[in-house]
């Protein structure tokens, strides 16, 4: 069992009960004799707090768990930040969704000190690494957990773009772009977009088309450790971008290649032992709370 000594937390800004079931958790592991660390952004809102603060990887490179309170958005930026540390993340809910950040403020201290005692599954997530190259040399890289979306940036007009996967040319598309999902994202923005739902565990990528100008164009399952590249047409009269997470946006010109692919290291996210990723989906989604028949 992994014995956990030094816990960082952070927090989502802008959020009172953020704040509060932030200062409840700090009290709660200093009174089981563990270290503190704050993020330093959420640290700035405390004055006076006494705990220790690290921004960035750093928090991850000097804990041994990580504690992300907030929404799903809060949990990316963080998988983001920690991800080449290696440590393991935990997160509560403070916003809307909650299929990454699974603790309930009303049991905060029941779960977390499950997890502390021991009492905790892992589940690795995969992470895509983006790299921009524009007349061949790389201008700009970013990292995503959820996807990766080709969009028109601030014109509204339909953007061109060749899709190649494993160095095998796939098409040349007319559409508003491209959503390129890892299974964690597969119930975010590509869920929206008419993509499938994909169980966690699987080492797959979807690749959902947005409003394309074809009726054949159907979303592609590839294998996780394929090697995507999009090649934005150089007759394209406006510049996309690509964003990462909704989060990180890179402005593109037409004949700019974007390559994608499965990064190295993995998320380690913790979970209670009683997470069920399809129970998550039944609250999350609306689906049918009462089995139909007997199992």
């Amino acid at each position: 069992m992994v014995e956990f000594k030094k816990i960082g937390l952070i927090g989502r800004l802008g959020s009172r009960t953020v704040i509060d079931t932030v200062k409840q958790l700090a009290r709660f592991l200093e009174g089981r004799g563990l270290g503190v660390v704050m993020d330093q952004a959420i640290a700035e809102l405390m004055p006076g707090h006494g705990y220790q603060v690290a921004k960035g990887r750093i928090i991850g490179e000097i804990c041994d768990l990580v504690i992300v309170v907030g929404g799903d958005g809060s949990l990316l930026g963080a998988a983001r930040a920690l991800a080449n540390t290696g440590v393991p993340v935990l997160g509560v809910n403070r916003g809307n969704l909650g299929f990454l950040t699974d603790i309930a403020p009303h049991e905060v201290e029941a779960k977390v000190g499950d997890v502390l005692e021991g009492r905790y599954s892992v589940d690795k997530r995969f992470l895509l690494d983006v790299i921009v190259k524009r007349n061949g040399e790389p201008i700009a890289e970013a990292t995503a957990l959820n996807d990766c979306v080709l969009h028109p940036g601030k014109a509204t007009r339909m953007i061109e773009f060749e899709l190649w996967i494993e160095g095998q040319y796939v098409y040349n598309q007319r559409s508003d772009g491209l959503i390129v999902s890892t299974p964690t994202g597969s119930t975010a923005y590509s869920l929206s977009g008419g993509g499938p739902l994909m169980q966690p565990k699987l080492d797959a990528l979807v690749l959902v088309p947005m409003f394309p100008h074809t009726l054949s164009s159907r979303p592609i399952v590839v294998e996780g450790n394929s090697e995507l590249k999009l090649v934005v047409s150089e007759s394209n009269e406006t510049y996309p971008s690509i964003a990462c997470d909704g989060q990180m946006n890179i402005a593109l010109a037409p004949g700019d290649t974007v390559t994608i692919h499965k990064k190295p290291q993995k998320l380690k996210l913790l979970h209670p032992l009683d997470y069920d990723f399809y129970q998550t989906c039944r609250e999350k989604l609306g689906w049918s709370s009462k089995p139909g028949g007997s199992v």
